[in-house]
């Protein structure tokens, strides 16, 4: 079967797993929805031959780039130490303490592969624990906690694995060589994720200084970036995750970037979600493609593991992923009693986690889109031409752990999360900023309607229509008050003007397709009116999906 044929197969089940998901309210998360689709799709006899390299070159650039890009800033060096400590240090000890520990339940897998499979393990997938969460979001800092995690922690997680894959190919490891080239391809990475996007965002402004702005250009270097970030330093043989990751991060900034215009940045969202459901739906279901191939192997693959029956490979897919679960539970609690013990040293006052918490970030490491796609990157043959050791059961424990993560988070998350206090989806900084942009607004309007001019008619309509939008822009400065019991009320005024736009926008849309079904306005006018209403729309609900 063509790629071509199963590229349009895949991407079709994309679609039909998303309506079903929506169908089913949400009740199963949409990636055992997927890999359930992939799993069918093989046994129609749908099939696909992996090419390790490219496949990780097609894959994890767009999506790490989009991660760096999206995930708040602010909230990201706001919460850096936990991040940091999650993504860097958990890691560090997954790889070290799991790659002990798999060793020595499966002694048929040598330490260097077993290195491998926890470094690959260790990444978490926000995507998973947003499908799973859907209907009880998390609260916005423990969110921001569990990308900015995922974010770094992809990167870190696969360049040990890279290290531990070398290791097993060559059958060396020093680990001070080791540590020094870990530094030598982070920096490197970095460095180069920087430079690329200087580079690109300099000449593009350059360039759209002298030409205009062109959307649709916008969004093809957008969609180039990651790849030329991830080529450029795999050829300089530094870490072109990290470098997507930076590029990714510093697409945030105007300097670096340039200020996009509003058409380019709803349809670049636009764009980037696609891609994004694209992508990530294609692992998953590639992942349940390879589901009936795995059970046929079982026999084969236990053998390879010195397993006395087949079904010992479950028992260790679940001891493995039980270890995690506790060792990523175990790593929150001691991290957070030290920084209570640190900050109650200091004077500070300083609250105990609560153990529901540190069960929903323990519950919430779900492996996903980053494991699957980076073990099945695990080379086929050694430098001798040799088969790679223990790969297919490498494989298999890898998707194992996907699945039981995912099935105990589905079941986990919406009862731990349930009920759970949110937090308050405004603060005092966003009414304070309007207010002030509503002052600035009002400032120049006065200085329009006082703008001299001979014609008496264009006076008497600046003065209306200013008025009118001084009327609009004043309601929000009636209320100065910043107590707590004030700034509420305002944010529930906010939400309701919102809620009543969105139904006012559908009766002006619906009564403008009946004006273009009647004939009564030509085409011209409907898309341009259309358009004016999509993007008033776009505003309103890109609020909403920020809120939650």
């Amino acid at each position: 079967m063509s790629v071509v044929t199963l590229v349009l197969v895949f991407l079709l089940a994309v679609i039909v797993s998303v309506f079903i998901s929506r169908l089913l309210k949400d009740i199963i998360p949409l990636p055992i929805i997927q890999i359930a689709l992939g799993a069918g799709l093989s046994v129609l006899g749908f099939t696909v031959e992996f090419e390790p390299h490219l496949f990780l070159f097609l894959f994890i650039p767009p999506l790490l780039f989009l991660d760096g890009w999206r995930i708040p800033k602010e909230a990201l060096f706001q919460e850096l130490k936990p991040i940091m400590s999650l993504a860097i240090g958990l890691v560090v000890v997954t790889v070290i303490g799991m790659g002990f520990f798999i060793h020595w339940l499966i002694p048929a897998i040598s330490l260097a592969v077993a290195f491998a499979l926890a470094a690959i393990l260790s990444p978490t997938d926000p995507v998973s624990v947003s499908a799973m969460t859907v209907n009880s979001p998390l609260p916005s800092r423990m969110a921001h906690i569990l990308e900015g995690e995922s974010l770094l922690n992809d990167a870190t997680g696969l360049v040990c694995f890279s290290f531990a894959v070398t290791a097993a190919l060559t059958g060396t490891f020093s680990l001070a060589s080791a540590a020094g080239e870990f530094v030598f391809v982070a920096v490197g990475g970095i460095v180069i994720g920087l430079l690329v996007a200087w580079v690109i965002g300099w000449l593009n402004q350059f360039l759209v200084k002298r030409t205009g702005e062109e959307p649709a250009i916008q969004i093809m270097i957008s969609l180039l970036m990651p790849f030329s970030a991830y080529l450029v330093a795999e050829h300089l043989h530094v870490s072109g995750i990290l470098a997507a990751v930076v590029a990714g991060i510093a697409m945030h900034y105007e300097k670096i970037a340039g200020r996009m215009q509003a058409a380019t940045r709803m349809q670049s969202k636009a764009v980037w979600d696609t891609v994004q459901t694209a992508l990530n739906g294609m692992i998953f279901i590639l992942l349940g493609e390879q589901l009936p191939s795995m059970w046929n192997n079982m026999p084969q693959v236990a053998e390879a593991a010195g397993a006395s029956h087949p079904w010992m490979l479950f028992v260790y897919v679940i001891v493995i992923t039980v270890s995690l679960a506790v060792l990523r539970f175990s790593w929150v609690w001691i991290s957070m009693t030290l920084t209570v013990f640190h900050k109650r040293r200091r004077g500070k006052d300083a609250d105990v986690l609560h153990i529901r918490m540190m069960a929903i970030m323990a519950t919430a490491g779900v492996r996903g889109a980053i494991t699957l796609a980076g073990i099945l990157t695990l080379p086929l043959l050694m430098p001798d031409n040799t088969l790679f050791p223990n790969r297919d059961l490498a494989i298999f424990l890898a998707m194992g752990v996907i699945l039981c993560s995912l099935l105990i988070a589905s079941i986990a998350l919406p009862v731990l999360t349930k009920g759970l206090v949110q937090d308050l989806p405004y603060d005092n900084d966003e009414i304070r900023a309007r207010m002030a942009l509503n002052e600035a607004a009002m400032a120049h309007l006065r200085e329009l309607m006082n703008h001299p001019s001979e014609n008496m008619d264009e006076i008497a309509m600046r003065t209306e229509v200013g008025a009118q939008l001084l009327e609009i822009y004043g309601r929000r400065l009636d209320n100065t008050d910043e107590t707590e019991s004030d700034i509420y009320d305002l944010h529930r005024m906010i939400d309701m003007e919102r809620a009543m736009s969105r139904s006012a926008l559908q009766v002006k849309r619906d009564a403008l397709y009946q004006m273009r079904k009647g004939k009564n306005i030509n085409e011209r006018v409907y898309h341009r009116l259309r358009d004016e209403l999509d993007l008033k729309e776009e505003t309103l609900n890109h609020h909403k999906s920020k809120k939650h």
